[in-house]
């Protein structure tokens, strides 16, 4: 059972009212009626009751609610093991794509902390589909989504159903990104079948997700040369020890490129249009660091000009 329709249930006892639970949830009030009655269902009972002094439990809600409270506790406990309640400084959580000018970013916000200052910095690399519903529960309080342009009107609707906020931040075409002892790398222009003697590295988990969460489009090649990451570190090994290797990757800082001696191609044929965008929970008050955090990446705009 989804923990997070818990929190919700446990919410409208609380508050006795679905319109002040939503609010008090950062989401709509249709969402979360919504929430509670595919709750119902699946149980095959009715958790509440409406009455003139607003929602009240039923019998059978009463108790479902007693094992639901004693859960979300439990849970709690659990989290503590790993999330310490003790910090008082810093909290940062970002749920983000694999993208070096978004890691860039955020090392330069937290190199401008004091060191005398205590800090939780969470920040986990995933794909969008993952990264929604990082934000959607709460687990994470920021996250930057990436799919194609085309794809907008999707992801605003899908955002919207979820009660997140999108703010569009950067978009652009793929780039390719070679080692500097790459064959490749002395070309200015790369056609698509200039690849096919080359392996592909791609990130494992933008596959098994929604068209153009990935980093790429299938259709602008599909080889058979192939290798799956799911981290950056690796990808980076790979590159940089494996000269026959490439990436379609998002534009890359230049300090990234010369860090790990690679360089970065457009490709002749038309790619997509990629779009990055920030979410965040409806209702959701950024605080200054996270607001700190939205200028350090508006410095890589030129990157994407």
């Amino acid at each position: 059972m989804n923990t997070v329709l818990l929190q919700y249930a446990v919410e409208v006892e609380k508050t006795g009212s679905i319109t002040q639970a939503a609010a008090n949830l950062y989401m709509d009030q249709p969402n979360l009626s919504k929430a509670i009655k595919s709750l119902e269902e699946s149980l095959g009972a009715p958790i509440f009751r409406r009455t003139p002094k607003g929602v009240v439990p039923t019998e059978r809600g009463r108790v479902f609610l007693k094992y639901a409270r004693n859960v979300l506790v439990q849970i709690e406990e659990m989290e503590h093991l790993y999330k310490p309640d003790q910090v008082t400084g810093i909290n940062f959580s970002l749920s983000m794509p694999r993208a070096s000018y978004i890691s860039l970013a955020c090392t330069r916000l937290i190199r401008a902390f004091s060191q005398e200052e205590a800090m939780a910095v969470w920040l986990r690399e995933t794909n969008t589909a993952d990264t929604l519903r990082d934000v959607e529960t709460g687990e994470y309080r920021l996250g930057i989504i990436r799919y194609q342009s085309s794809s907008e009107a999707y992801y605003g609707q899908t955002s919207a159903a979820k009660g997140l906020v999108m703010e569009p931040l950067f978009h652009y075409s793929l780039r390719l990104l070679f080692s500097s002892h790459h064959p490749l790398a002395g070309k200015q222009d790369i056609e698509p079948e200039d690849l096919i003697p080359y392996i592909e590295i791609s990130h494992g988990d933008g596959f098994s997700s929604r068209q153009g969460e990935g980093e790429r489009d299938r259709s602008i090649l599909d080889l058979a040369k192939r290798i799956f990451v799911f981290e950056r570190g690796s990808q980076f090994d790979l590159l940089c020890e494996s000269p026959d290797t490439y990436m379609w990757v998002s534009p890359m800082p230049p300090q990234m490129l010369k860090r790990y001696h690679l360089v970065e191609r457009r490709c002749k044929r038309k790619t997509p249009v990629y779009q990055d965008a920030l979410v965040y929970r409806k209702g959701y008050s950024l605080s200054c660091l996270e607001k700190k955090f939205i200028k350090e990446l508006e410095k890589f705009k030129p990157l994407f000009c």
